[in-house]
């Protein structure tokens, strides 16, 4: 008959970050171990808290299913001597599938004969591997941090405290660092107490008797009902962000949410600095009006019940007046600061050992972001904001404000820069210079802030990957991967013609100064793969197909916005009417392509033409060439391909009527000389044999 089966294991607190990752890789490690063993079970449900992981497993099976596998060994040549005998390889294949020799027998696969062994196995009861089964699962977890404890050799995230393994109503028996299992589990740590659990169908039920919310998606819709219940009773909008949200989730195990406030007076200082002291000290919610402006409230939860909540409230409130009295006292110094002096404290910040300082990378920036305006051929205006907001873009990094809450960078920049008379252009640039700061974040909304971040990112990457700091597997310790994600982006958003090539080129040449590393053509090359896959991830995000994705990339992408404009209208040709029509079209061109790579020249003489046939491509390839090239000059790449289109018949009829591999050298070098004239503008546009259908 099948049981339950419920895995706990007790802990002190657990960092809240660490913990939904646990909780999700017990499940995963539990399913896997339950489909390695060959264990039928109903579901797999996981449980989380600060001081608990659990795992409980429906309707597991009483044994493992029973098998019996087929093994194929050596081929009927090897197997048998000329006696017919079997040999010793065919000996030592019984052997290694643990048969009677006499049991192997012949089968024919793809015409040739080998011999097979019928592998059986009885399965096991459930209940004699889970004593040993259970502590491994138990040890084999892993987190971002560990510790030890005691005289114990195991290296775990926090200490265990309790453990509950219940196989039905029967205890697995087993021991961890001196814990043996049990079914004991304790709640809430003031609220509640220990008690027994019967059977693992229980846990849940139990723990809410002790004060745990164990289910956390259950916890969530506690918390999220409870904000949403006071911000409809008070008329208020509780601003909730998603990672406050679950850290907040894995700190408590019985939410109770409740609301404080604080003295008006605190909402001289910039909201986004109330705002971020709440969040990051006190992990409470700030409280907003309908026009997003912030009120002097606050919204926290409590791990409890509902009982004195006006001392818990106004405990809340004595805690969050000395942290806004601190973040008071910064703002109030800050505005002191004379952004001359700021800069001047920056040439000696150390920004990275082989790179220099800050004030040398703001040096940098400056430089690049000045060519880049230039390209843009900006006008005088503009030309002079980027200047002033690349040589000051970073003079808040030496404020109080930002050294406490380095979150703030660029949008203290922007207040102190606007009360120490910037131009009002000046002081958003620099706090959008940052932007996008992260995956949801958009990019700057002036074009200086567009230009001045491209800069400091383009800045950054290069100067990393001179060093040899270039990002592999997860490791990116300098954000690179999303500083080329904002730029591609930027870029994007702005509609900016400049091409990669151009960028790379001006972020090289901040560096050559100091003399590089790496070589500039090596750089350049993992900068463009680099480059190349932030891309993809930006079609892929718009929803272009694989194929197409990979056609376009295929080709090369040197200037970002026509790349995806290219994407746009390839794939509008394979989704669309015309599908059918466009079919022969690529057939063509990847025929084009492969016959153009022998040819060792693009020189096309007229009097050599010994065909119709011939001259008809020649002529077509040259209204279509220009064409392309005027629709690709307008952004038209609709158009652009709509003209490659155009080449689709004659193509076909100069391969119907030459054979381009004629034996006369001339004839055929120039008739390789116009197919790589036609395969220049195909392989421009993609690389078509990509396309899978």
């Amino acid at each position: 008959m099948a049981k339950d089966l419920l895995l706990e294991i007790g802990l002190e607190e657990v960092p809240a970050r660490f913990v939904r990752a646990a909780m999700e890789q017990l499940k995963d490690k539990t399913e896997k171990w339950l489909a390695d063993s060959r264990i039928a079970y109903a579901g797999v449900q996981a449980f989380a808290t600060p001081r608990r992981l659990a795992v409980l497993v429906s309707q597991i099976a009483d044994k493992q299913e029973d098998i019996s596998e087929e093994v194929k060994g050596p081929s009927r040549k090897i197997a048998y001597d000329e006696n017919g005998e079997l040999t010793k390889p065919a000996l030592g294949f019984a052997r290694s599938q643990g048969v009677d020799p006499a049991t192997l027998f012949i089968r024919e696969v793809a015409n040739v004969e080998y011999l097979f062994a019928t592998k059986s196995s009885v399965g096991v009861e459930t209940a004699g591997l889970l004593p040993e089964a259970l502590p491994a699962l138990v040890t084999s977890l892993t987190f971002p941090k560990n510790m030890r404890w005691g005289d114990y050799e195991l290296r775990y995230v926090r200490p265990i405290r309790w453990l509950v393994a219940l196989h039905g109503s029967e205890v697995v028996p087993f021991e961890i660092t001196g814990v043996k299992s049990g079914n004991v589990t304790r709640g809430h740590r003031f609220l509640g107490g220990e008690t027994t659990i019967g059977r693992p169908s229980e846990y849940a039920a139990k723990l809410r008797e002790q004060h745990v919310v164990a289910d956390v998606a259950e916890r969530e819709k506690a918390i999220v009902s409870g904000i949403e219940s006071l911000a409809g009773d008070r008329g208020w909008h509780i601003a909730v962000k998603e990672d406050l949200l679950e850290e907040v989730l894995f700190l408590v195990e019985t939410p109770t949410v409740l609301s404080g406030s604080f003295d008006p007076s605190f909402l001289n200082i910039p909201q986004e600095v109330l705002i971020t002291s709440m969040r990051e000290h006190q992990r409470y919610f700030p409280v907003l009006d309908g026009e997003g402006k912030l009120l002097p409230h606050f919204v926290t939860v409590r791990s409890g019940d509902a009982r004195s909540l006006d001392v818990v409230s106004r405990g809340n409130e004595k805690v969050l007046r000395a942290r806004l009295s601190d973040a008071k006292f910064f703002y109030e110094e800050d505005k002191k600061l004379v952004i001359a002096d700021a800069l001047a404290k920056l040439e000696n910040i150390v920004y990275h050992e082989e790179l220099g300082t800050v004030a040398d990378k703001v040096r940098r920036i400056r430089g690049v972001a000045e060519r880049i305006a230039r390209h843009l051929r900006a006008d005088e205006e503009t030309l002079a904001d980027v200047v002033r907001t690349a040589d000051i873009c970073k003079f808040d990094l030496v404020s109080q404000m930002v050294y406490e809450f380095p979150e703030l960078q660029g949008i203290m920049g922007e207040d102190y820069a606007r009360k120490a008379g910037e131009r009002e252009s000046v002081a958003k640039a620099i706090n959008e210079h940052y932007s996008p700061r992260n995956a949801g974040d958009r990019p700057a909304a002036s074009l200086v802030g567009a230009i001045v971040g491209i800069a400091d990112k383009l800045d950054t990457i290069a100067g990393c990957f001179s060093i040899g700091i270039i990002p592999t597997g997860s490791q990116d310790p300098y954000a690179l991967r999303r500083q080329a994600a904002g730029i591609v982006n930027t870029l994007l958003a702005h509609e900016l013609e400049i091409t990669l090539e151009e960028l790379f080129a001006m972020g090289l040449e901040g560096h050559a100064a100091r003399g590089l590393k790496r070589e500039a053509i090596d750089v350049t090359k993992d900068m463009t793969e680099f480059f190349s896959l932030r891309i993809k991830n930006v079609l892929s995000d718009l929803s272009i197909r694989y194929d197409v994705v990979d056609a376009i990339l295929g080709s090369g992408v040197k200037d970002i916005r026509r790349a995806v404009l290219r994407a746009q209208a390839l794939q509008a040709v394979q989704e669309g009417e015309g599908k059918a029509d466009f079919r022969p079209a690529v057939e063509a061109f990847n025929r084009v392509c492969n016959l153009a790579a022998k040819a060792d020249g693009k020189q096309v003489d007229a009097n050599l033409f010994a065909d119709p046939a011939e001259k008809a491509l020649y002529e077509a390839w040259q209204n279509a060439h220009g064409e392309m090239l005027e629709a690709a000059a307008q952004a038209d790449m609709a158009g652009a391909l709509s003209s490659l289109s155009s080449l689709k018949e004659p193509v076909s009829v100069f391969f119907e009527a030459v054979m381009v591999m004629a034996e006369d050298e001339a004839l055929r070098r120039n008739r390789l000389a116009i197919l790589a004239l036609v395969a220049d503008d195909v392989k421009q546009f993609a690389d078509f044999s990509k396309l899978t259908g």
